[in-house]
């Protein structure tokens, strides 16, 4: 009965198979190289990605940038304590007359007003019986009718 694969030794075979792979690569890319003469490296022999190599900066580079930066901190220090003008003095705020309100007011009550009377109208018209027409009905004769096979002899 073969053992039981649990996660921990299928992680263990696969990092065992993988040190294999590094090992065979490498030993193919020293055989290469004894082939052609001259030292190549194949892509499967080094797994992990090329990284670009660091720059370096010199000390000058270094002591303009921090020199530009306390001038931008400096200005920016200074326009946090100088206030600004229109930002002291806020809009006063617009006052309305009593008699431009009570304009408002009295323009709203006749537009409601109006508005109740157009739905009482409404209402009354809906409600209202429509009458019943008095006409009297003409009364046919059978004289007057022309009979089924008469019609289609004439």
């Amino acid at each position: 009965m073969p053992p039981k694969l649990t996660p921990e030794i299928i992680t263990a075979a696969i990092d065992g198979f993988e040190a294999q792979k590094v090992r065979l690569d490498s030993q193919i890319s020293e055989l290469r190289a004894l082939l052609s003469g001259s030292p190549t490296e194949s892509a499967a022999a080094t797994p992990e990605p090329k990284t670009r190599k660091r720059r370096r900066m010199s000390a000058a580079g270094r002591k303009a940038i921090a020199e530009a930066q306390r001038k931008r901190w400096a200005a920016s220090r200074k326009a946090a304590t100088e206030p600004s003008a229109p930002e002291a003095a806020p809009k006063k705020k617009r006052k309305m007359s009593r008699a431009g309100r009570a304009a408002i007011i009295a323009a709203t009550k006749k537009r409601w007003e109006a508005v109740r009377a157009a739905k009482a109208e409404q209402e009354k018209a809906a409600t209202k019986k429509p009458a019943k027409k008095t006409a009297a009905k003409k009364r046919t004769t059978k004289a007057s009718t022309p009979a089924v096979g008469q019609a289609g002899a004439q």
